[in-house]
């Protein structure tokens, strides 16, 4: 028996404290021999990112102790941290940035690099000439940009070499199987390399130096993506140039294609060492495409013939094949992400899922499109509220929390997320938006955003809730809306511009525009100028789009999160607009914390602010939490409230 409860009030076991000490990110899973190895970041212990091997028959164990910290911080988002020759683990330590080595079978770290003003990332052995090729990003220069190249670290003793360099940017290098060529993708300012990069391909001499470089594919209006060649010595790669991320075969100087599909089978390049695709010993390959949202395994035959792999996985974020195995990062509606090795037809989960939802509690999303501005379509996942002691009273429905993901190029998928879990199970019903300029839904939906960031988005999120409401799910009188980064400026841009949102919150989200893009890291300095405009010459553009400057319409209550050490969003851009609401008076809430960056890292942090962010909306629309909550200072909030 079900007992009606006003939303918001309902008990559920899903508390903040166990939400926070089962967010484990687990990041890069690969295979080498008879190991998987895979990186992950414990919340439990600050956020350190330790590297995991799990041998067959044996039991996993940790392969770098404290206080090493598996973390690259090249583009300040990092990715491709580590690497596995022979015997031998490469890795990159957060705290000096410098590249370590240490035996397979576990030992004490030894530094191999001493370029204290470098970071490295996209770690990639090159064991005839007994040295790595991999990304630099040269911080040298206090006053300047950082440089980056292409660089190989030779073993011996830690020497760095300047490979390619040139470019704005660098990733992916790729060795041929013979080790006599090396490919790479490479992009200048003002593109993103979802929207515009090229693939080279270059001979390597007997020294390992580069010879005749040439572009193979790529431009000002194609991405590129996963550069890899196969064991024949071909060289695949995934470009959108069709309108999808498909894949493609450059061999004896031709491309061929090898899919054609609606469907993208590449990934927007936030990240050092993505991979959405490998191969197997009988010729084929594996890789994962997107539809609509769902993710899909696909074995794709040497006679280019698709076929759909059973298994459950609808989220799938990497994939590594070694002979016939696969690992995966993958989840569905009822797991959250694990390391899943697939082998013979049969999966097992190598990584320790952390207390997961119990099954009587679950929200399953459902996918809704519904249409939005200019007579286009968009998308979201839409979770009903569940809990089975509670319902909602009669005549009532349930408030509507929508979530807008940052990039703003990502997309969110449909894989448990216990965060999400614990505001359905307490009475919310959730929207998670995958708005205009989401990737995942082809090149033509990914760059709708063009020139409409702070616009599109906004217009998806309202008519998200808009057709939720007009359908009967939800209380078109409390609906909140919460992003974060630029899921963030999304939030202060619906609240800035629109009377529709009743409170909205605001993680580390940008106020101002200018001063944004000015002082943000060099991966995303021109990030603006395809959302946005070129700047200068969009000057106008960046202060009319800037919510700051649009402060005094924000009647809602807002709450904000920020990490101090940020250095994508720094904390002034959440600062400026505290202060300027601070004298608008709506009721707002600042909450700080002092040792982390973008994004919340450590448990108690993220136990914190789901915790005052439950607070919040239960002060501003009257309900009382059935949690235990610290107390949460709100600045003009009416007294009664």
């Amino acid at each position: 028996m079900r007992h009606p409860a006003a939303c918001g009030s309902w008990v559920s076991p899903l508390g903040a404290a166990r939400i926070a000490a089962g967010n484990l990110g687990l990041m890069q899973p690969h295979i080498a021999g008879d190991c998987v190895y895979w990186v992950e970041s414990r919340p439990a212990e600050n956020g350190r990112g330790v590297l995991v091997r799990k041998r067959t028959g044996e039991s996993r164990r940790d392969l770098t102790p404290p206080p090493f910290s598996v973390r690259s911080r090249a583009h300040e988002y990092g990715g491709g941290a580590y690497a596995i020759s022979g015997d031998t683990v490469f890795f990159v330590n957060d705290s000096d940035q410098q590249i370590y080595h240490l035996p397979v079978a576990g030992g004490t770290p030894q530094q191999l690099t001493t370029a204290r003003n470098c970071r490295f990332a996209d770690l990639l052995p090159d064991e005839r000439r007994r040295r790595l090729v991999c990304v630099c990003e040269d911080h040298t220069e206090k006053s300047a940009q950082a440089v980056n190249s292409l660089v190989s670290v030779a073993l011996r003793d830690g020497t760095l070499t300047t490979l390619v360099s040139g470019y704005d940017f660098y990733s992916s290098p790729a060795m041929h199987p013979g080790g006599g060529q090396l490919a790479w993708l490479g992009w200048n300012h003002p593109h993103m390399p979802w929207d515009a990069c090229e693939l080279w391909l270059a001979e390597l001499d007997a020294a390992g130096a580069v010879q005749n470089p040439r572009c193979l594919a790529g431009g000002a209006d194609e991405s590129v993506f996963q550069p890899q060649f196969a064991p024949d010595g071909g060289l695949y790669f995934i470009s959108d140039r069709d309108g999808f991320w498909n894949i493609y075969k450059y061999a004896d100087g031709k491309t061929r294609t090898v899919t054609r599909e609606p469907m993208d089978h590449g990934f927007a390049q936030w990240l050092f060492g993505m991979s959405s695709y490998g191969f197997m010993t009988d010729g084929g390959l594996c890789a994962i495409r997107l539809h609509q949202g769902c993710s899909e395994l696909v074995r794709i035959g040497a006679d280019g013939e698709t076929q759909v792999l059973a298994g459950n996985f609808t989220q799938i974020e990497h994939l590594h094949a070694h002979g016939q195995r696969l690992v995966l990062l993958a989840a569905d509606p009822t797991h959250v992400t694990g390391v899943i090795l697939v082998e013979a037809g049969d999966t097992t989960v190598l990584s320790e899922t952390n207390d997961p939802v119990p099954t009587e509690y679950l929200s399953s999303p459902e996918a809704i499109s519904f249409p939005t501005t200019a007579g286009e379509t968009a998308h979201a996942w839409y979770y009903p509220s569940r809990n089975p002691e509670y319902c909602v009273p009669a005549g009532e429905k349930p408030p509507l929390l929508v979530k807008c993901h940052g990039g703003p190029t990502a997309m969110n998928g449909n894989g448990l997320e216990p965060r999400i879990q614990f505001w359905t199970s307490r009475g919310f019903a959730v929207a998670d938006v995958n708005y205009r300029g989401s990737s995942g839904y082809g090149r033509a939906y990914r760059r709708s955003l063009h020139g409409q960031w702070g616009i599109r988005d906004v217009e998806d999120c309202i008519h998200a809730a808009r057709h939720l409401v007009s359908i009967g799910r939800v209380d078109g009188k409390q609906v909140i809306i919460s992003g974060s980064s630029a899921g963030g400026f999304t939030v202060l841009c619906a609240l800035a511009f629109h009377d529709f949102f009743r409170a909205g919150a605001v993680y580390y989200g940008i106020s101002e525009l200018a001063s944004a893009m000015a002082e943000t890291h060099k991966f995303e300095a021109h990030y603006g100028d395809s959302l946005l405009g070129p700047w200068p010459a969009a000057r106008d553009l960046y202060r009319a789009r800037s919510p700051l400057y649009a402060a005094d319409n924000i009647n809602c209550p807002v709450i904000f999160f920020q990490g101090l050490k940020d250095r994508v969003v720094p904390p002034d851009q959440t600062e400026h607009m505290v202060n300027a609401l601070r004298t608008r008076k709506p009721p707002v809430a600042y909450v700080t914390f002092a040792e982390e960056g973008h994004g919340f890292r450590r448990s108690e942090n993220i136990q914190r602010a789901l915790e005052a962010e439950l607070a919040f909306y239960g002060r501003v629309f009257g309900f009382t939490p059935a949690d235990a909550l610290p107390p949460l200072s709100i600045e003009n909030l009416p007294e009664g409230a």
